[in-house]
């Protein structure tokens, strides 16, 4: 018991790192909002009063639970300076479902015939049985998630994570920040000040506090003069949003329709796990030794505890444990965040910060947080394998072009049918840039694992990458053709559709068989530079 006692859970380091965990919760929340209200139309008392709550109980759940951990360990070390592990609404998965998932099955729906409040309602049994399914996932995967890391090279994990930074992550709220470029890009300054730079701001200030409140500040004097750029819309009312995370059976409904989508929900869940053990083994380097397969199955019991109370995005542990460490925090600070996220999803506070922090703000973090994901794909991985990191970029960069394509206030949907049925000798362009970012994830981890392992001068393991390319992408797995990237027997689809899956399935498996060839030679078996 003496040990405890000597155990301060609760420092001013605390208070530093409450501030950049739960601003990082409240941005990831702002643009799963924006994007489905501002991009796709969505209603806001349902984002606000039906999806927030069980998401925010996820964050709650897992960062008390996180806390109590941090408790043991330092009970169990004698140490009075561990630090708890982390969490958070994941930010590349939460940002992919809103625009893969939820947004496209909002407008699929009311495209077939239903009304807006009912598609709406449609969608969020969608997004809480989408949440199930990966919590069930990452529930199996916590047991032999190390596995998977061992097998498929970090080129195409760490790869597949930094396509999505850059595409997703990082090129959407670049856009916001330059709709307010004074606002956005003074709060973009301080955030790589602070955090790139590493220089410290004048009185100690966290820089991502003194980011969002300089930048909304800055936003509220020059927005009435017209001088911040965009819209000013002015001061939200003051009105909350009160939900209770229920349990509910109400994602059964969604269980069918969200069946197609597993193809992006599944490798989102096995992309945390495998940062859920690079996040686990950064903090016993630094010095607090965590079970992994606990913290796993934490942040696993999380996101299917959201889900079954109306979450729509999952939690993870957030990579920088040690940068919290530096900070001085303790446990104080996941316990704040936790209990303030929670609350604030059921009371309805956090969509009222939501609506008070314009976007153009609290997007410079996450530009870092893309930023911190592309870097690290390149310095964790071997040197050689850097060209196999940044192919993996491109699945995700052709999903982005396809949801611009998609989304009928930049294309109306009938110039879009238009294009993906071009007549001509080759494939319609923007067919074939529809196929290349479905699926864009495994698509993102096989293209990364298969060159990685081409440069390895490993070929048969390249060319067994290469036929998996091919069987997936003949079921539309990758590479659907379809727009809604829907599953199919291929000898079923009309017209140029059926080439896509043909074509593709066809060229995989002869680049395959090359390399199976290839893997004869005695050149392809001498030891390249570098390794």
């Amino acid at each position: 018991m003496n040990e405890t006692r000597k155990y301060r859970w609760f420092v001013l380091g605390d208070l530093n790192g409450f501030f950049g965990l739960m601003i990082d919760n409240v941005t990831v929340l702002s643009f799963l909002a924006g994007i489905l209200i501002f991009v796709f139309k969505y209603p806001a008392d349902i984002v606000y009063g039906r999806m927030f709550p069980g998401t925010a109980f996820g964050v709650l759940f897992g960062d008390l639970a996180y806390t109590w951990m941090a408790f043991r360990l330092a009970k169990k070390t004698g140490k009075g300076t561990v630090t708890a592990m982390p969490l958070g609404l994941d930010t590349p998965s939460t940002i992919g479902i809103a625009l893969v998932v939820l947004g496209p099955a909002f407008v699929g729906l009311k495209a077939q015939g239903m009304g807006e409040r009912e598609a709406a309602m449609m969608t969020w049994y969608i997004g809480m049985a989408t949440m199930v399914m990966i919590g069930l996932v990452k529930v199996a995967f916590s047991f032999f998630g190390s596995w998977v890391q061992r097998i498929v090279p970090q080129a195409g994990l760490l790869g597949s994570l930094a396509g999505i930074g850059l595409g997703l992550i990082g090129m959407i709220p670049l856009i916001d920040i330059f709709g307010m470029p004074v606002v956005g890009l003074v709060a973009l300054g301080l955030v790589f000040y602070s955090l790139v730079s590493a220089i410290k701001l004048p009185g100690r200030l966290p820089g991502v506090l003194a980011s969002v409140a300089i930048g909304t500040a800055l936003y509220y004097i020059l927005g009435p003069m017209g001088l911040a750029g965009g819209v000013f819309t002015g001061a939200p009312p003051v009105e909350l949003h009160f939900g209770l995370p229920v349990p509910t059976l109400d994602f059964l409904k969604g269980f069918i329709p969200a069946l197609k989508y597993l193809p992006i929900a599944i490798p989102f869940g096995i992309l945390t796990i495998v940062g859920g053990i690079n996040t686990t083994e950064s903090a016993r380097v630094a010095g607090d030794d965590y079970n992994t397969r606990t913290i796993l199955l934490t942040e696993a019991i999380a996101t299917l505890l959201a889900g079954i109370t109306g979450g729509v995005a999952q939690s993870t542990p957030y990579i920088g444990q040690p940068a919290y460490k530096r900070m001085g925090s303790h446990a104080g600070y996941t316990l704040l965040t936790g209990v303030f996220i929670g609350l604030g999803g059921v009371l309805g506070y956090v969509s009222f910060i939501v609506e008070l922090i314009p976007r153009a703000v609290l997007a410079p973090i996450l530009v870092f947080v893309a930023l911190d994901i592309m870097v690290q794909s390149f310095q964790a991985c071997p040197a050689r394998h850097a060209p196999a990191v940044a192919f993996a970029f491109f699945p995700t960069v052709a999903r982005l072009l396809a949801i611009k394509f998609g989304t009928p206030d930049i294309v109306p949907p009938e110039v879009f049918q238009k294009l993906l049925n071009l007549p001509g000798k080759a494939l319609p362009e923007v067919l074939v840039t529809v196929a290349l970012g479905n699926g864009f994830i495994v698509t993102a981890m096989l293209w990364g694992a298969f060159l990685a392992e081409m440069i390895d001068r490993r070929l048969v393991r390249s060319t067994i990458y290469l036929l998996i390319l091919a069987l997936l992408s003949f079921f539309g797995v990758v590479h659907s053709s379809s727009p809604d990237g829907l599953m199919y027997l291929p000898w079923l689809l009309p017209g140029l559709a059926r080439q896509i899956p043909y074509q593709f399935a066809l060229a995989y498996l002869v680049l395959g068989l090359m390399m199976l060839a290839l893997s004869m030679t005695k050149a392809s078996r001498e030891a390249g530079a570098g390794h």
